[in-house]
């Protein structure tokens, strides 16, 4: 083969190798700027969309912006690609800034999403004027190459993206390495393939912007860990003392002490509040209480990885076994391993009577065949797209499945006060699910008024009870009794329920919980 053609191919890989790799980069921006949206706002599929939607937009809109750049193609591309290493490196660490300190989150997505997009998309049109510099080919030929490598490099990216990044660097870290292989690709391209291409003073220019790129980001990398705890810590009122992105959630504990020593720590999962030390006894007592007011031999808990619903079950001798199904593994090891909530649990989940098993509620539940004489659906409250098929009219049947005959089920609902949509629509869902219910509420104090529903299979609605084990703080009979009268300007709702395919109680509990 001669020189000439084994040089031309080879600057062809490259510039498609080059390709291969800011289609990657482009992708990952476009995952963290969705990923990034889930965890602060929820609501992943309305996240996914919006970024994505504008990101197509602006993509149309950077492809026609760059053909008077064509003149110019190398220089361009070199200058495009260090300001999107630079955004897109920076745009999680910006927004999470826009979003703990000036509230102004989705305006700010929205913004980043468009200008991000937009260089995308000026990308395409630069690359086929250098491809077709190389080695001149017909259209139909230039673009299948071009795109081929494209896509190609977009799987890379989105495999990349939940598997490597995430796990390894986390976020804004994450997003921070990848602007740097960005720009590192870009500027070596044109450096080294058309080099001939750039004036003197290009090259200076050229030179001296990737050094500032480099720097930029080389500086927001060794102090972001610094700037995630302040703007961490600037959502939450009290000290942040621990602080974990785990695969499924961002688990953060605060502490306040008193002037008279007494502590109120607290809990909160992707930013909400799952419990407070100093009255979290009264959610407890009034979750698990009433349901094990009968058979209770075998107890399953679906949720509740923090092992304070255990710790209420296990003060009844004739308790078994306890089952606690919790998604993700770090919270049930922080339940038994950080001090805190170890003593705050009473060491429950080192009970040998409680088995934890980290699973999917959903997905264990359809291989699940034993009969629970009492079931506790502690999870999450239903504002995001992944809790809220939790609220169901598939999960509760799933859920009663395993009831044995005459078991009992209670599932916390949120706030019939501040939520009362998303509270009667999950009695609604468990109707719909065959399942008779009695509802009721209770104050606690962190939470505000705060309610359950009682379930049993059938028509006929369970009697609210109590069989208590001594020492309870809070819940007695007269309270049981009472707590499941509802004041005139909180009547029962009839509403639409809940199904997988139409998740009606996201739209509630995002709607209500929006203005609080």
């Amino acid at each position: 083969m001669p020189p000439a053609r084994a040089a031309g191919r080879l600057a062809r890989a490259a510039l498609l190798t080059v390709v291969f790799i800011c289609a990657a980069c482009g992708l990952v921006y476009e995952l963290a700027l969705v990923a990034l949206g889930s965890y602060l706002i929820g609501n992943t599929a309305a996240q996914a969309s919006i970024v994505l939607g504008v990101m197509v937009f602006a993509m149309g809109i950077g492809a026609l912006a760059a053909k008077p750049l064509q003149r110019k193609a190398a220089l361009s591309f070199a200058v495009i690609e260090l300001i999107l290493a630079l955004l897109g490196g920076l745009s999680v660490l910006a927004l999470y800034a826009a979003f703990a300190w000036l509230h102004l989150y989705t305006f700010a997505m929205v913004g980043v999403a468009l200008v991000v997009g937009g260089l995308i998309g000026a990308e395409i049109p630069l690359l086929m004027v250098l491809l077709q510099r190389i080695r001149k080919q017909d259209a139909g030929s230039a673009v299948a190459d071009l795109f081929a490598a494209d896509y190609v490099g977009a799987l890379l990216g989105g495999l990349a993206f939940p598997f490597l990044l995430l796990p390894v660097f986390g976020q804004i870290k994450g997003a921070l390495v990848v602007g740097g292989v960005n720009a590192v690709a870009g500027t070596i391209l044109v450096f080294t393939l058309f080099r001939k291409d750039l004036s003197v003073r290009g090259k200076i220019g050229l030179g001296i912007a990737s050094g500032a790129v480099a720097v930029l980001l080389g500086f927001a990398f060794v102090f972001s860990s610094s700037f995630e705890a302040g703007a961490r810590q600037a959502m939450y009122r009290d000290p942040v003392v621990y602080a974990q992105q785990t695969k499924y959630q961002e688990i953060v504990m605060t502490e306040e002490f008193s002037w008279e020593g007494s502590a109120d720590f607290r809990l909160f999962l992707n930013g909400d509040l799952q419990f407070s030390s100093v009255d979290e006894y009264r959610y407890h007592e009034s979750l698990v209480h009433p349901v094990l007011a009968g058979s209770r031999s075998n107890v399953l808990v679906l949720g509740g990885g923090d092992g304070l619903a255990v710790r209420e079950i296990l003060k009844y001798p004739d308790v078994s076994t306890v089952t606690l199904v919790e998604l993700d593994p770090a919270m049930t090891d922080l339940a038994r391993t950080d001090e805190r909530i170890s003593t705050l649990n009473g060491h429950a989940l080192d009970d040998p009577r409680v088995t934890v098993v980290n699973a999917d509620a959903f997905t264990w539940l359809r291989e699940a065949t034993a009969g629970y004489d009492a079931i506790v659906v502690d999870m999450p409250d239903p504002d995001e797209t992944a809790t809220a098929k939790l609220y169901s009219i598939e999960f509760y049947g799933l859920v009663s499945s395993v009831l044995a005959p005459g078991g009992r089920m209670v599932v916390q609902s949120g706030s019939p006060y501040f939520a009362p949509k998303a509270y009667w629509c999950i009695g609604e869902t468990l109707a719909e699910a065959g399942l008779a219910t009695v509802a009721y509420h209770v104050d606690v104090p962190s939470f505000g008024d705060w309610g359950y529903f009682l379930a049993v299979p059938g028509d006929t609605p369970p009697t609210p009870a109590l069989d208590p084990p001594p020492g309870l703080k809070f819940m007695d009979q007269g309270l049981l009794q009472a707590s499941t009268a509802f004041p005139l300007d909180r009547p029962k709702l009839d509403l639409q329920a809940s199904t997988l395919m139409d998740p009606v109680i996201l739209e509630y509990a995002q709607g209500e919980w929006r203005d609080y």
